[in-house]
């Protein structure tokens, strides 16, 4: 930074939507390689848009008065705050930048704070910026990314050939209906309440927050749910495990939550389900019904049981990132 530079960060409003357009312009075209968005961003028209509808906040960063950086973030859709992308144009500066915005963004949600986890899943380049953040009080989780490649002759292979446990004659697999809602949050809540989702997530901690996650996927706010394809696992007729599944955005599916009932657990069950469902994925994708690209899902990088269990059906790890929280109240 020069002498005579001089930095300052505010909300995005209407006179700065023009000469930001650039800016968020430069975003679109790194979000997929430099920052492994599965999908392109909203077009500029449809950001400032989901802006205008409060959606979205937008911290822009002036240099001199032209922007040159900015975050993005909301609270309008769980019970964290969701930083979603820090952004900067070039490298001249970057870790200044990146200061003021998350000082700013710190500033502005301070009241929030008090009682929301702040979760930033930092994708791509973003882990760059690890060290520096930990100084503001985040803490971090690593999480491993998993892919089931449609196209891929060998993740087919694996699938058809791997050995599952013997399933006794009172488990039985079928799809999901929308009775179940009331089992899969009683379970859901008690396998994932003391994991690390529920740092960065803290609903899981409660079954009002469990509920929550669970309506938005089934009512496909996270994206296409596919009850045909959720596997649930019945013990003499009561749900007992499932695995989730929904199209996140064009060609990709994705498994979002695979939960158990404790008692059931340790028997290789869970591999029964995500089999089953990626099997039917595999199916709708030969038949013409659904055009997937590949399943994806993701796992803490330490939890080896989960790992495993993804490798022996084919899942492949492509990359990891850390994803940032910092808890409420500090």
């Amino acid at each position: 930074m020069t002498s005579n530079t001089i930095y300052e960060a505010q909300q995005l409003t209407k006179n700065l939507h023009k000469i930001f357009a650039g800016v968020y312009s430069d975003f679109r075209v790194a979000a997929l390689n430099e920052y492994k968005f599965e999908l392109e961003p909203l077009c500029y028209e449809d950001f400032i848009g989901a802006i205008e509808k409060k959606l979205i906040k937008c911290i822009v960063l002036l240099e001199n008065q032209i922007p040159t950086a900015f975050l993005v973030y909301t609270s309008s859709i769980s019970e964290a705050i969701e930083l979603n992308i820090i952004h900067c144009l070039g490298d001249e500066d970057l870790i200044e930048k990146r200061k003021i915005l998350l000082e700013k963004f710190l500033e502005e949600t301070k009241e929030e704070r008090l009682e929301k986890t702040v979760c930033y899943p930092m994708l791509g380049s973003q882990g760059d910026f690890t060290g520096d953040i930990a100084h503001y009080g985040f803490k971090f989780v690593g999480l491993a990314v998993l892919r089931f490649m449609m196209q891929n002759t060998n993740s087919e292979s694996i699938l058809n050939n791997m050995k599952l446990s013997e399933k006794a004659p009172e488990y039985e697999i079928v799809n999901w209906s929308n009775e179940m809602m009331e089992e899969a949050v009683t379970i859901v809540q008690a396998a994932f309440e003391n994991t690390s989702d529920a740092l960065f997530d803290p609903r899981f901690k409660s079954v009002e927050g469990t509920r929550d996650i669970l309506e938005k996927i089934v009512q496909g706010i996270y994206g296409e749910f596919l009850p045909e394809a959720v596997s649930v696992l019945l013990f003499e007729g009561k749900p007992v495990g499932f695995c989730f599944t929904n199209i996140t955005g064009g060609k990709i599916a994705n498994i979002p939550i695979v939960a158990i009932q404790k008692e059931h657990q340790g028997k290789g069950l869970s591999k029964h389900m995500l089999k089953k469902s990626v099997e039917t994925l595999l199916e709708w994708t030969k038949s013409g019904k659904k055009d997937l690209l590949e399943v994806n899902t993701c796992t803490e990088t330490n939890n080896y049981q989960a790992l495993k269990m993804y490798r022996h059906v084919g899942f492949k790890e492509d990359y990891s990132y850390p994803q940032s929280y910092l808890p409420a109240g500090v």
